[in-house]
């Protein structure tokens, strides 16, 4: 890479030069897809404790405004909202997944593009080219780091997702490629988001991506009014990867951040989850639901169940083991190899319902979690796919075992348009009529003939 051709310099001269009729019209209308399998969830996610909360400590700042938040009717001050709309779509790990980059960018971006595109008055056009531009760079920030900073503890989402989100706001605003090399530059000093969640359930993963959105917004601010942010945010010598990545960093492609642009569309690698949870999970719980429809397994025949899981996400859905055979909250349960494994043999699916009080007391459920083990899977495919196996000891001696090496739901075994929409009719009516969820799926479909985003906030 030329010295002079750094990759924020590349970044932005995509962010800012992409034409929407450059895209292909597949890559355009699966991200409209993804935009509403995003905005479903944020109206399940409404009905939930921690979304209630989450919008009570933002209404006691007592900033009014004029932006929508998902699935509530409520309207607060652009950030806020870009907040709000980010824990929404985040808070039930329910969101897409870019496998490669393990990346949720859906939950920072789109919210992005919602409170911007309101405040700049944008057009439906200008939201899906800016909602493009940020799964493009996301996805390929994420993909540099090859997986390393779920190692160290870090949430890539909330980072990438910030960098991104500079460059959302940035093409919205109209900002100079000069300007959104800044953007880039400010927002290294806010991108975060940390995996001690992990140890107790806690709550703080679901803003991340709402945070993202608020970062990208304040640094692409700051950029407009002339703020100075170094020039080399990634690759530079206290840049992004070395500073959070540390002794992971050599293992980094850097090639991978600009590689492609305007040639191979992420967006299709972009994965839609079939279970609420943890999408490292996800082979493991099918594997262990087809095992269980084969052989009609009950919890009663089962001596031992032992899950293998690509090495690089042990410590965040295996690790530690007491702890996951035991979670004592929906979302430790949503991060469980173990309870999730279970329940997809007790109940023969895992969903929304089953991270309610009772489901999580099941003692059925409780007692066969202790059984689940875990080793690392030498055969793994990850980051390109989020590979598992399944190996069930019987009390009868016998032994069975399912792999499944690409998870459902990446980009090579992909849920049907069809399934997305399905999806989204049933998070989105938890919280409206199903008569008004139609309203808000046709308008998200049609989001390309909208005249100014107020017209789109006014179908929410």
């Amino acid at each position: 890479m030329n010295p002079e051709q750094n990759i924020s310099k590349i970044l932005a001269q995509f962010s800012a030069k992409l034409d929407l009729n450059s895209v292909p019209d597949a890559v355009q209308k699966y991200a409209l897809s993804l935009i509403l399998d995003g905005t479903g969830i944020a109206y399940a996610s409404s009905q939930y404790d921690f979304s209630k909360k989450g919008l009570e400590a933002l209404r006691l700042f007592n900033e009014p405004g004029e932006h929508f938040v998902l699935g509530t009717g409520e309207r607060m001050n652009f950030r806020d909202a870009a907040l709000a709309n980010g824990l929404l779509i985040h808070g039930l790990d329910f969101d897409d997944t870019h496998v490669a980059g393990v990346v949720h960018m859906t939950s920072a971006i789109w919210p992005c593009v919602l409170a911007v595109g309101e405040k700049t008055n944008a057009t439906g056009k200008e939201m899906l080219a800016a909602y493009i531009v940020g799964m493009e760079v996301g996805a390929r920030l994420g993909m540099v780091a090859k997986g390393a900073f779920h190692q160290v503890g870090h949430h890539p989402t909330g980072i990438a997702g910030a960098f991104a989100c500079s460059l959302v706001a940035a093409r919205l605003m109209k900002l100079t490629e000069e300007q959104m090399i800044m953007a880039q530059g400010i927002v290294l000093s806010m991108a975060s988001g940390n995996f001690e969640f992990l140890e107790d359930g806690a709550w703080t993963k679901r803003y991340h991506p709402g945070w993202a959105a608020v970062s990208g917004i304040m640094a692409a601010t700051f950029a407009k009014a002339g703020y100075i942010g170094p020039r080399k945010p990634y690759d530079g010598r206290f840049g992004l990867y070395k500073s959070h990545l540390i002794g992971l960093e050599p293992q980094c492609d850097y090639s991978l951040a600009t590689a492609g642009l305007n040639e191979v569309w992420e967006v299709i690698n972009v994965g839609v989850k079939p279970y609420p949870s943890c999408h490292f999970t996800h082979a493991v719980i099918d594997a262990t639901r087809k095992l269980t429809e084969q052989y009609a397994l009950t919890a009663e025949q089962i001596e031992s169940i032992t899950a293998l899981v690509p090495e690089e996400v042990v410590k965040t859905v295996c690790e530690p083991l007491e702890n996951k055979q035991a979670p004592t909250c929906a979302y430790e349960a949503q991060f469980s190899v173990p309870y999730l494994v279970a329940v997809a043999l007790v109940r023969h699916d895992f969903s929304l319902d089953d991270l309610e009080p009772e489901p999580l007391s099941d003692p059925i459920v409780a007692d066969l979690a202790k059984k689940v083990g875990y080793e690392v899977d030498p055969d793994s495919g990850f980051p390109t796919y989020y590979s598992g196996e399944i190996r069930i000891t019987l009390k009868d001696g016998r032994t069975l075992q399912q792999r499944e090496y690409k998870n459902r739901g990446c980009a090579d075994s992909p849920l049907s348009l069809q399934e997305i929409s399905d999806k989204f009719m049933k998070n989105c009516t938890m919280a409206v009529p199903e008569e008004k969820a139609q309203k808000i799926k046709a308008a998200i479909l049609n989001l390309k003939e909208v005249k100014q985003a107020a017209d789109l906030a006014s179908s929410f």
